[in-house]
This record gives C-alpha cells, sequence and structure tokens, in this order.
C-alpha cells in the first residue's frame, strides 16, 4: 500500500472524527488553542492507537470484532447525540468559557472510541499486507488531528450565533451517524 492509498485511507477514517468535530464546535462558545489540541489529540490519537491494536490483534479476532462494532459506535454516538439533544433541549444557560464536560475526559474518550472502532479493523487488515505500521498510524493520526481541529472550528463559526439550535442540529448528526454505521454494517444501506 503506497502513501496515496494510506493518506486517501486516512482522509476516509478521519470523516467520523470531522463531522463529530464540527458537532462539538456547534456547541462550544469560543474555540481556544487549547480545545483544538484537546479534539484533535484525542481524535487523532484514537485513530493512530487502533489502527496500531488491530495491526497487534491481526487477523485470528478480526471477525470477531467486525461482528460487532457497529453496535459500539451506534451505541456510544446514540448516547451522546441524545444527551446533546437533552442539554439543547432544557432551559439552562451555560455561559462558561469551561471546558467541562464539553471536552471533558470522559465525553472526548467516548467519542474517541466511537469513532476510531472502524480503524480497529483496518489495522486487523494492515497485518496481511505490506504496510509499515508506524508510519501508517502517523499518517492517520496526523491526518485526524488536522481534520479534527478544523471541524471544531468550522462548527464554532456557525454555532456562535445559534448555539440552542446548533446543538441540537450536532446532536442529531450524532444519532444519525450511530445509525447511519449501524445500517451500513447491517447491510441495509448500500454504501
Amino acid at each position: 500500500m503506497g502513501f496515496f492509498e494510506l493518506f486517501l485511507l486516512a482522509i476516509a477514517l478521519s470523516m467520523d472524527a470531522f463531522a463529530v468535530s464540527i458537532c462539538k464546535g456547534l456547541a462550544l462558545p469560543k474555540i481556544h488553542l487549547r480545545s483544538l489540541l484537546i479534539v484533535g489529540a484525542w481524535f487523532g490519537g484514537f485513530q493512530a492507537l487502533m489502527p496500531l491494536l488491530g495491526w497487534l490483534l491481526g487477523s485470528q479476532f478480526a471477525e470477531h470484532i467486525s461482528a460487532f462494532d457497529h453496535w459500539i459506535a451506534f451505541v456510544l454516538l446514540a448516547a451522546i447525540g441524545v444527551n446533546m439533544i437533552r442539554e439543547a433541549l432544557s432551559r439552562d444557560e451555560e455561559d462558561s468559557d469551561d471546558l467541562t464536560p464539553a471536552l471533558g475526559v470522559r465525553t472526548m474518550f467516548v467519542m474517541a472510541v466511537a469513532t476510531s472502532i472502524d480503524a480497529l479493523a483496518v489495522g486487523v487488515t494492515f497485518a496481511f499486507l505490506s504496510v509499515r505500521i508506524l508510519p501508517a498510524i502517523c499518517l492517520i493520526g496526523v491526518t485526524t488531528f488536522l481534520l479534527s481541529g478544523l471541524g471544531l472550528k468550522l462548527g464554532n463559526l456557525f454555532g456562535v450565533r445559534y448555539k440552542a439550535r446548533a446543538e441540537l442540529a450536532g446532536g442529531i448528526i450524532l444519532v444519525l451517524l450511530g445509525v447511519k454505521i449501524l445500517l451500513e454494517h447491517l447491510g441495509v444501506l448500500p454504501f
């Protein structure tokens, strides 16, 4: 697998993290360098870690992982999305600049795992291909880091004016993303 193929793979793997980052940006009142680094590090780190773990596990567990990865991603994304919808519909206003819980460890961990489970299966395929794992995971991690930061910024540009509606839309998008992942793996959607 050449650089171009790995780069396309890195972009494809980072699309879920990009979409979730847009949703997070919708809900944040301000974007600071710290928030960009937090989002990029979580998503980029897990998008690099999961293929490495998949590569280490090898093919012996591939059928076990692919059998339920879509359910895990669906449950995690749907839970986060429903929570965002609930917060958007609540009458409580938060004008805090605090990054917790929006970018807190628990929230970011769940989202990073949910958006990188497919990368675990990709890592298993790396075990069968002549892929140099270190450059591959670095490219995947850096690409996801950059696209996640871009998504956070883009989401924030649109979300500052329309916070409640944007957070509601972000929650709905996360739930729909989870449903899409589930339906794809169940064979209901052709793509």
